[in-house]
């Protein structure tokens, strides 16, 4: 295992695809995109398969589980999956970058389990549920019945931000960008 890897992981809704989209396009020759394997359907006309995550039934992630081809995976949402493919890491560091995630609080933890010193992890948050709750209204993506789901794993998933080693409050997004700059920056130097 070789190279480093930042882990950027938030509720739904807090930013963290956001803050990861800036980096990528202020660092591409730095930074890699580790893309995620799911079993959830992809948002029509949003996600690209191969591009955004890799969209796979529920038999081809329990073949890549049985055959230790994930780092880490979880049942997110009763019947909605999503893992670490190894071969994704693994082309990143063979073209000398660093790779960056984007993924949920507990994927997030054992990434930053399994890095250990290789691995910077950031946990991403809004100043409030309320902020979140209108974030994630305003996407439109949501039914009332996930939304609320959404927000019951929020909370949850708020009290597991000490477990990182920085944390940004998503207030205002040109100071949460310029403080995951800052964060990769050095991150990058030690």
């Amino acid at each position: 295992m070789t190279g480093k890897a930042i882990i950027f992981s938030a509720p739904s809704g807090s930013g963290k695809t956001t803050i990861v989209k800036h980096l990528l396009k202020s660092f591409p020759e730095k930074l890699a995109f580790s893309i995620s394997a799911t079993t959830r359907k992809s948002r029509k006309d949003i996600e690209v398969d191969g591009q955004d995550y890799h969209f796979l039934s529920q038999d081809d992630f329990q073949d890549k589980v049985r055959n230790d081809q994930l780092i880490e995976w979880e049942e997110v949402y009763p019947g909605t999956c999503y893992g670490t493919l190894k071969s994704e890491i693994d082309k990143i560091w063979a073209m000398g970058k660093v790779v960056v995630f984007d993924v949920d609080v507990k994927g997030g933890l054992n990434l930053k389990k399994y890095f250990g010193a290789r691995a910077l992890a950031v946990f991403v948050k809004v100043p409030d549920l309320e902020t979140l709750k209108e974030r994630l209204e305003k996407r439109k993506t949501e039914t009332d019945s996930d939304l609320q789901k959404r927000l019951a794993k929020a909370s949850s998933e708020m009290t597991f931000e000490n477990q990182f080693d920085q944390v940004i409050v998503n207030k205002e997004l040109g100071e949460s960008l310029q403080k995951a700059e800052n964060l990769f920056n050095s991150f990058l130097v030690n």
